[in-house]
C-alpha cells in the first residue's frame, strides 16, 4: 500500500492476543525512538479491554526495561467520573497494566480527578483541560500526542464521544463532561475531535466479531456524528489495527500488509 501520510490503514492480527502484542511491539518502538532522540513523548491512553491488553503486552516485553519513561507523559482520552481507584477507571487499569512498572513521577500521569476529590464534573473536566493547556505545544493549545490510543465500541464510539450527541461536534473546547451515557457508568469525562485529531498517530483498537459493523462504517466514510470513529484521524498516520473477527467486512484493498 502506498504512503498516503494520515490515510486510513488496516493492520491485521490474527487473533486478539497477538494483536496486542502486536500493537505493543509498535508502540515501545515508537516511544523508544522518540526519546533516543531528547525529546518528550505524550501518549494518550485509552479504557477497555484491549486497551489493557496492549499495555500488559508492553509490560511483558523486554524492550521495556532499555526506555527511558521520565521522558513519557502519559493522558487519557476520556475517563468515567468515579472515585479515584475506582475499578471503573480508566487510569486504574493502566496503573495495574503498566503504568505502576515504570517508577514514574506522579507529574508524568495525568489522571482525571476522581468524583471523590472534592470536584463535580464539569470542575473536573475544566481542570483537565487546564492541564492540557499547561503542556501546549507550538502547533496548538494542546500537547500533539505522539500516539493517541482509542478503542472503537460495537455503536463506533471513541473515548467518551456518543454516537448523534452533542459532545461530538463540540470543537471550541478541549476537555467536555457528559452525563447521561449510553454506556455506563453515565458521567464521564472527554476530550473533544480537536484534541484527538491533533495527535501525530491516531491507533484505534479493536478485536471481536461485534466490532466489524464499526469498523466497516468508519472505513467507508460514514458521518463523524453518527460514526464517531470515521471522524478520529491522526495528523501523521491513522491506524486500525484489528483481529481478523473485526476485519470480516473490510475490502482487502484497505488493509495494509506492510505497515
Amino acid at each position: 500500500m502506498a504512503d498516503n501520510g494520515s490515510a486510513k490503514r488496516v493492520v491485521i492480527s490474527p487473533d486478539p492476543a497477538r494483536l496486542a502484542e502486536s500493537v505493543a511491539t509498535r508502540f515501545l518502538s515508537r516511544v523508544a525512538k522518540r526519546v533516543d532522540e531528547g525529546k518528550l513523548a505524550h501518549i494518550s491512553l485509552t479504557g477497555g479491554s484491549m486497551g489493557s491488553a496492549v499495555l500488559a503486552a508492553a509490560a511483558r516485553n523486554p524492550r521495556l526495561e532499555s526506555i527511558d519513561w521520565s521522558r513519557v507523559h502519559f493522558w487519557w482520552s476520556d475517563e468515567r467520573f468515579v472515585p479515584r481507584g475506582h475499578a471503573d477507571r480508566n487510569d486504574r487499569q493502566a496503573r495495574e497494566a503498566l503504568l505502576d512498572r515504570l517508577g514514574l513521577d506522579e507529574r508524568n500521569i495525568h489522571a482525571v480527578l476522581g468524583s471523590d476529590e472534592g470536584a463535580d464534573l464539569d470542575t473536573a473536566a475544566e481542570e483537565y483541560a487546564k492541564e492540557l493547556a499547561g503542556f501546549a505545544g507550538r502547533d496548538g493549545a494542546w500537547p500533539a500526542f505522539d500516539v493517541c490510543f482509542l478503542g472503537v465500541g460495537p455503536d463506533a464510539h471513541i473515548a467518551s464521544l456518543f454516537p448523534d450527541r452533542a459532545e461530538i461536534h463540540i470543537t471550541d473546547r478541549t476537555v467536555v463532561a457528559v452525563r447521561d451515557s449510553p454506556k455506563p457508568p453515565p458521567e464521564r469525562v472527554t476530550m473533544t475531535r480537536p484534541v484527538i485529531n491533533g495527535s501525530k498517530r491516531v491507533w484505534m483498537v479493536l478485536a471481536g466479531a461485534d466490532k466489524a459493523s464499526a469498523l466497516g462504517l468508519a472505513l467507508a466514510g460514514a458521518s463523524y456524528t453518527s460514526v464517531p470513529a470515521a471522524g478520529a484521524k491522526g495528523r501523521k498516520r491513522t491506524v486500525f489495527f484489528v483481529d481478523e473477527a473485526a476485519a470480516s467486512q473490510v475490502p482487502p484493498d484497505l488493509i495494509d500488509r506492510e505497515y
